[in-house]
């Protein structure tokens, strides 16, 4: 273990105990970077070198902890974090194979318990009169720790200007909030310390070799999925006809209305999606391989599925753009869309696969999900939102009041720009929301910040009480939801 291993581990404890008190935004990006140094002298230590898809894990992953500072809303920076940790997982591991991409974050857990324990270790080897004793540094920096509290503390008393300038920069470390500290500098230097040790002694996944399945005969193979593609194909058909004929005719003969016609197809176009690649999946594991003639049709039948099923999915989103322009934007459908068109690039991803190998799919599939997660919270979901719906009261007057005043301050420059007294009704909510919240710069968003320069440059109307926005949201909701 390097000695800069540890210095950063020390880092990301200190780091994590004064700023992720307050919340999480920027002050996650600035935790994680010690944490990836860290990483990265652990595996140098270790004779690792730095890979290309290692850069890609590593780069996506820190790009990922960006949604936090940048959006208010807690989904998307959710589902960021979830994905930070996967692309983390794969940066220290290397993974290839799909063994390695889905069993990689097991070593990484499993380091939680090692990694202190190897830690602990190194500092003891360092610290017991070896060449680069830390003991010296370490009393060092805790002298200067003290001198720093103590004219700190005088300076500050002694001129307001300075002690507004400390509090501005310096984070809360009272003492009401010890314990607190205390967890969550444990919590920074057991993670970069688990992610130190991953990196010098990763779990080699990618050598559990996964046996093939028996090879099936060519009739007993492509007779299942020949019938399953001329029903897709039939299906596909009959869009085409509906798509060139009107929706009128349809309408009339199923009984259905607009909307159960388009909801209702949704979530049977979206299910089909999923289980066309569960079917793709095992097809190939159990798809006849002796020679050249087995591998071309292998590459037809499947081809023609992955073409069908991309029609399919044309269809499903088609229907959702449907739904969504008469009866507005809402969060699970905008997520529900993003899922099915990442599910129609991963069948693309398998088609050209088929093409030019499948070394390089595993990988692929995981890059394009981060990807798809970091483009999701960078454009702002709750942003779109009220931007679709304020689009479409525009045009037919009907609003979802009390589902836009559920959403971040995402969705405030948006807003903004309906008409008084709906848009202070609109707001209400999130304008007090940001009023009780004081949060250091650290732990704000850029979209809290924005969110406040819109409300400092136009407040909102005496006239939105509650009677007003009560008569508004009933007047307003027809049609919001069907």
């Amino acid at each position: 273990m390097r000695t800069a291993t540890l210095w950063a581990a020390l880092a990301t404890g200190v780091l994590s105990m004064l700023l992720l008190g307050d919340g999480l935004a920027l002050n996650l990006l600035l935790v994680a970077i010690p944490a990836t140094l860290g990483a990265y002298f652990a595996a140098q230590a270790a004779g690792r070198s730095v890979r290309r898809w290692t850069l890609v894990w590593g780069v996506g992953g820190l790009a990922l902890l960006t949604v936090p500072a940048l959006r208010d809303a807690d989904w998307p920076s959710f589902l960021a974090l979830v994905a930070a940790m996967a692309a983390g997982s794969l940066a220290l591991h290397g993974g290839r194979t799909w063994t390695g991409v889905l069993f990689g974050p097991i070593g990484l857990y499993t380091s939680l318990l090692t990694g202190p324990a190897w830690g602990w270790r190194g500092l003891r080897e360092r610290t017991g009169g070896a060449r680069g004793n830390v003991g010296p540094v370490l009393r060092a920096v805790v002298v200067a720790a003290v001198l720093l509290l103590v004219f700190g503390a005088l300076f500050a008393g002694a001129d307001a200007a300075f002690a507004d300038l400390l509090a501005g920069l310096v984070p809360d470390a009272s003492v009401s909030g010890g314990p607190w500290h205390i967890v969550l500098f444990v919590i920074g230097v057991v993670g970069a310390l688990a992610a130190a040790h991953t990196a010098a002694a990763p779990v080699q996944w990618d050598r559990v070799e996964v046996p093939p399945g028996r090879a099936r005969g060519r009739v007993e193979w492509a007779l299942p999925l020949i019938v399953l593609a001329v029903l897709f194909a039939v299906f596909n058909a009959v869009q085409l006809a509906v798509l060139f004929g009107g929706y009128d005719a349809v309408l009339d003969k199923t009984g259905q209305t607009y909307a159960e016609y388009a909801r209702q197809g949704f979530w049977q176009l979206l299910l089909v999606t999923l289980l066309t690649l569960l079917v793709i999946v095992f097809a190939l594991r159990w798809a006849p391989r002796d020679g050249s003639r087995d591998r071309t049709l292998v590459r037809a039948v499947l081809g023609t599925l992955c073409v069908l099923a991309l029609v399919v999915v044309a269809s499903a989103v088609r229907r959702m753009d449907m739904y969504v322009g008469e009866y507005g934007l809402t969060r699970l459908r905008i997520s529900v869309v993003t899922v099915e068109l990442w599910l129609g690039l991963v069948i693309v991803l398998i088609m050209a696969a088929g093409v030019w190998g499948a070394r390089w799919l595993p990988r692929a599939v995981l890059a394009s999900a981060a990807a798809g997660v970091l483009a999701f919270g960078l454009m702002s979901p709750d942003g779109m939102i009220a931007e679709r719906n304020v689009q479409r009261y525009e045009k037919t007057g009907t609003f979802d009041l009390d589902y836009a005043r559920g959403l971040s301050a995402d969705a405030v420059p948006a807003l903004d720009g309906l008409e008084e007294p709906l848009r202070s009704c609109a707001l209400q909510s999130i304008a007090r929301d940001l009023e009780r919240e004081d949060e250091p710069w650290y732990a704000t968003s850029w979209g809290e910040m924005r969110a406040r320069d819109v409300l400092d440059d136009r407040s909102l109307s005496p006239e939105a009480h509650w009677r007003v926005c009560s008569r508004l949201s009933g007047e307003l909701a027809y049609g919001a939801y069907r």
